[in-house]
């Protein structure tokens, strides 16, 4: 690792310092000390019986100056005193980490004790990002395209001490630094696709889960290749809406669209006329690729008129022989030639690649232009976190409208070369779970709203072939969790992401079984928590009323940025300045990071009340009712907490619920109230009526239905 390049070398300053790597191998020591060589350095070392040989060598050899220390132990504070008084004299401490395995894509590889009691020392740190792109590549991306390691260097973190969740935080952005350079984020998204489809074509498919029949993704390339042409004729509009639901003609329309040089609009098929009609007005589309029987299915839905109407199974039979001639042709040439004669230029970079619109549950859907960077960042991201193998497989049934299933169930899979099994619905569960275990799918993406419907519906052998469940959407439930597990045996990973974000930003794993040699592996999971960060994410947290930092520790404001983050709204223009700042996202939720990096999420801004002066949070207030109703292992949802105008208070909290007198006993808010002041619940923070609905509204996600919830509560409260 000589030559290493070190970035940020301006935050070396005279005074000394305590520098913290996110990984402390031998090659770290040795770039580092090349970089240094003007300045005396020490080694804060925290001790282990585990080390590399060649690291324990370099550590004991004659002129190396060192200060070893367990976490915990008295030879602690004097290894710190000896830090303390090497900086006092311009010198740099390098912290070097008890070693660790850690998860492809982690972002720091150390655990928090050692880091605690390094960061006590109360010395200026400068957190150090060790960059090894090589190990997180893409299937398309070339090593030799990257170095095999870079430093970036930060400028001293805030905090005295600063916590371990703000070295993370300082990592983060370093991460973020690092991720924006790599080359596959200037690429187009069709060439990615046409690549992928191309190198995997014989080795991966798409199932569809309708009639069972298999497409090779050669056979997927051939029809989009073919059928790009006829869209290219279809409409001279830079954007072309696509009604469909996942499966075989979704697919193909998209990745067409594409190719097409055209920017696929997934309209979402089960909002409402006001929403729909707004998102064709926002973005301009004249023409619609959908099918026949679809159409005839869903005739609630305000079809656009029949002349602007395109049918895949109408267009596509009569494209047999042409499509006969691309699959010749697609394995004969080579990409670039084939990217020559769709006109597919070779970068992307900021240009709009694909058009999603919000799910409006808090509003009017607002429309979300995906650049090919972000999309392409949030697929290199996703891939390198999770790391399937060969021969693994997804379910594609969440819709494509819904930001999770366009990135996760139509670009990585066809990028990355991981067969997909899909299913126009996620509601039928026992449809779905034969096809889990048919085609012993790997990977089951989810809401906890469709997660209920596998604890009423599907057999633990029919899941037996999963290897992760990941949820999102929604805040996982822990009774839900709980039984998922009880029943199949599998433990359910919450994720987070918005379609701002591409969307994906954390998510938990499984963690790992214990190496051969003892060392420890560092946690991927965390129950209650949305997991760490995907690589190249920077996050940063705000004070709710001010938006000054924080530290990551305590609640406040989320902010991202990095090369997955959007542009900004569409139309909005300069109004994106509430949202964005110097490329830093507003997320509206609130959260903390724990000393590990795992985010916490505590609710969303607009899902909290200010109640005479106290922010009073909306889904502990839930939690606390299900607990004290005894609802924990009800699969439904039955409740939700809402807030309305108060003249005395500001707001005050409303609860719409089921529980009816025709579904039980119904509610008697009194005796609700004592059980909830006996827990320990504030006055302030039991609703003060309760109103009974027939059901509560819910998204098609899965997601709460905000916007209609609060009318109900505004209408009733």
């Amino acid at each position: 690792m000589k030559n290493a390049k070190l970035h940020g070398s301006e935050h070396l300053k005279t005074e000394g310092a305590l520098i913290v790597p996110s990984r402390s191998g031998f090659d770290t020591l040795l770039a580092l000390e090349e970089h240094l060589s003007g300045r005396p350095l020490l080694y804060l070392v925290e001790e282990s019986d585990r080390r590399e040989a060649l690291l324990e060598s370099h550590l004991g050899r004659e002129g190396v100056k060192t200060a070893r220390f367990r976490a915990g132990a008295e030879s602690a504070q004097k290894a710190l005193d000896a830090a303390r008084s090497h900086a006092a004299q311009g010198g740099l401490v390098i912290y070097v980490a008890a070693p660790v395995r850690a998860r492809r894509g982690s972002l720091l590889h150390a655990r928090a004790d050692g880091l605690r009691t390094a960061l006590e020392s109360g010395l200026p740190v400068l957190p150090l990002f060790v960059s090894r792109p090589r190990e997180e590549l893409t299937s398309l991306d070339k090593a030799s395209d990257y170095p095999e390691t870079e430093l970036f260097l930060g400028a001293p973190l805030p905090g005295d001490p600063p916590v371990p969740a703000t070295l993370i935080q300082g990592l983060s952005a370093l991460s973020a630094e690092a991720f924006s350079q790599r080359p596959l984020l200037r690429r187009h998204l069709g060439r990615c696709l046409l690549e992928g489809l191309k190198r995997h074509g014989s080795q991966a498919g798409l199932v569809d889960g309708m009639d069972g029949s298999r497409l090779g993704y050669d056979r997927v390339l051939a029809a989009a290749i073919a059928f790009s042409f006829r869209i290219r004729e279809l409409t001279k509009q830079p954007r072309l809406g696509i009604i469909l639901p996942p499966g075989r003609a979704a697919f193909i329309a998209n990745i067409a669209t594409i190719f097409a040089g055209k920017v696929p609009v997934n309209l979402n098929y089960t909002a409402g006329r006001e929403q729909v009609e707004s998102s064709i007005r926002q973005s301009g589309i004249d023409r619609f690729l959908t099918v026949d029987p679809f159409v005839r299915r869903m005739q609630r839905f305000p079809w656009p008129p029949n002349r602007d109407l395109v049918f895949l199974e109408r267009e596509l039979p009569p494209m047999k022989g042409k499509i006969a001639r691309w699959l010749v042709l697609s394995k004969l040439l080579p990409v670039g030639l084939l990217a020559k004669w769709l006109n597919l230029p070779e970068e992307g970079d900021e240009a709009e690649a694909v058009l999603l619109f919000t799910s409006g549950s808090s509003g009017d859907p607002k429309g979300v232009p995906l650049s090919h960077r972000n999309t392409l960042g949030n697929t290199a991201q996703f891939a390198a976190r999770l790391n399937l193998e060969s021969g693994d497989s997804l379910l594609g049934c969440l819709p494509l409208f819904h930001s999770f299933g366009c990135t996760v169930t139509l670009w990585y899979p066809a990028i990355e070369g991981v067969s997909l099994v899909t299913f126009p619905s996620p509601l039928e569960v026992e449809k779905l779970a034969g096809l889990i275990e048919e085609h012993e799918i790997s990977l089951l993406l989810a809401t906890p709203t469709f997660l209920r419907g596998y604890l009423r519906k599907a057999k633990p052998d029919q899941l037996k072939a999963l290897k992760l469940v990941v949820t999102g959407a929604e805040k996982l439930p822990s009774s839900l969790a709980e039984s998922f597990e009880k029943r199949f045996g599998k433990k359910v990973m919450e994720g987070y992401g918005l379609t701002e974000t591409s969307p994906v930003t954390n998510f938990n794993l499984p963690d790992a079984e214990p190496s051969g040699d003892g060392t420890p592996f560092l946690p991927s999971h965390r129950p209650g928590s949305v997991g760490q960060l995907v690589p190249g994410l920077a996050i940063k947290v705000t004070d709710p009323d001010s938006d000054a930092p924080i530290p990551p520790d305590q609640r406040g404001v989320l902010w991202f940025k990095g090369a997955n983050v959007f542009g900004g709204y569409l139309g909005w223009g300069d109004r994106n300045r509430e949202i964005l700042e110097d490329g830093w996202l507003r997320t509206g939720d609130l959260g903390r990071l724990d000393d590990d990096g795992f985010l916490f999420i505590e609710g969303r801004l607009s899902r909290f009340s200010k109640i005479g002066g106290e922010m009073v949070p909306h889904e502990k207030v839930e939690e606390a009712i299900v607990r004290a109703l005894g609802l924990e292992n009800d699969d439904t949802r039955r409740l939700v907490v809402m807030g309305v105008p108060d003249s005395a208070k500001g707001e005050a909290l409303v609860l719409l619920c089921t529980l009816d007198d025709d579904d039980g006993p119904g509610i008697d808010l009194d005796a609700l109230r004592k059980k909830l002041l006996d827990s320990g619940m504030s006055a302030l923070w039991i609703p003060r009526r309760v109103i009974n609905v027939s059901e509560v509204p819910v998204l098609a996600s899965g997601k709460l239905d905000l916007k209609s919830c609060q009318q109900l509560a505004r209408d009733q409260g």
